[in-house]
């Protein structure tokens, strides 16, 4: 196979799959991983894609994203009852990390104007909270994700390492009892898990469409979780996965 040919091939996998390994890529096209590297190394010189961790991610992903403004109606009043539920294990004086998802920019809605510190790789969590007089918000910065108004990259998982944070509030696309939890997107995974990582206690945040689902990149084991807020639709199997893991949660109403 021509490297043409094979350059081409690579941008087809990567586009198709969004996110894949050095390694995989390396037995697809029976190549080193050291000449998988060059090639992710050029290709993504020509922007036909983005490398990663270990491996690389489709910038085609990001360019057909679904905007923050189509996510906020998404699950709407579902997000917005586990947020409120979410604020309720604020306290004022907590140091806190939030992540960029819709339901994390509920909370900063519905956060009381209280003493707190408030980490966070989302702009529009950021903006909501700068409202707030008492609040102190630090941005992680790194590499803008347009559609999803946040920050990623290994920049912000450095600036998130300065810090150590009483409660980590999270969300993703994936809540497997076995497999643990999942995003879509390899980089917001990576943060997400940086954002644990530094946090006494990590409280999900997952309606429950997102229970029983495996999505691409894991963020961690489930057992890794102190808490979970979910709604009331929740299948009684999940709750009794939750229960035999040993993991509190909570079910809240929705209405509306």
């Amino acid at each position: 196979m021509l490297v043409a040919e094979r350059h081409r091939k690579i941008v087809d996998v990567v586009n198709e799959k969004l996110s894949v390994r050095v390694t995989e890529l390396s037995k697809i096209f029976k190549v080193t991983e050291e000449t998988i590297r060059r090639d992710l190394e050029k290709l993504e010189k020509e922007n036909q894609l983005r490398r990663s961790h270990g491996g690389a991610v489709s910038i085609q992903d990001e360019q057909t994203e679904v905007s923050y403004t189509e996510r906020e109606i998404t699950n709407a009043a579902e997000k917005r009852a586990i947020a409120l539920e979410a604020v309720k294990l604020i306290q004022p004086g907590d140091q806190i990390v939030l992540d960029a998802s819709t339901t994390a920019w509920y909370m900063a809605k519905e956060m009381p104007d209280v003493p707190l510190t408030v980490l966070t790789n989302s702009i529009k969590v950021a903006v909501e909270l700068s409202k707030k007089e008492q609040v102190r918000v630090i941005s992680t910065g790194g590499m803008l994700q347009p559609k999803s108004l946040s920050y990623v990259g290994p920049l912000a998982e450095r600036s998130l390492n300065m810090y150590h944070v009483n409660k980590a509030f999270i969300s993703c696309k994936g809540v497997h009892i076995e497999a643990g939890l999942s995003d879509s997107n390899e980089w917001q995974a990576l943060l997400k898990r940086q954002m644990m990582s530094i946090s006494d206690q990590t409280i999900l945040m997952a309606d429950s469409t997102k229970f029983g689902v495996r999505t691409f990149a894991q963020i961690t084991d489930i057992q890794k979780i102190s808490y979970v807020i979910t709604d009331s639709l929740i299948e009684e199997s999940y709750c009794r996965g939750l229960e035999e893991k040993g993991i509190q949660f909570n079910t809240v109403m929705v209405y509306g």
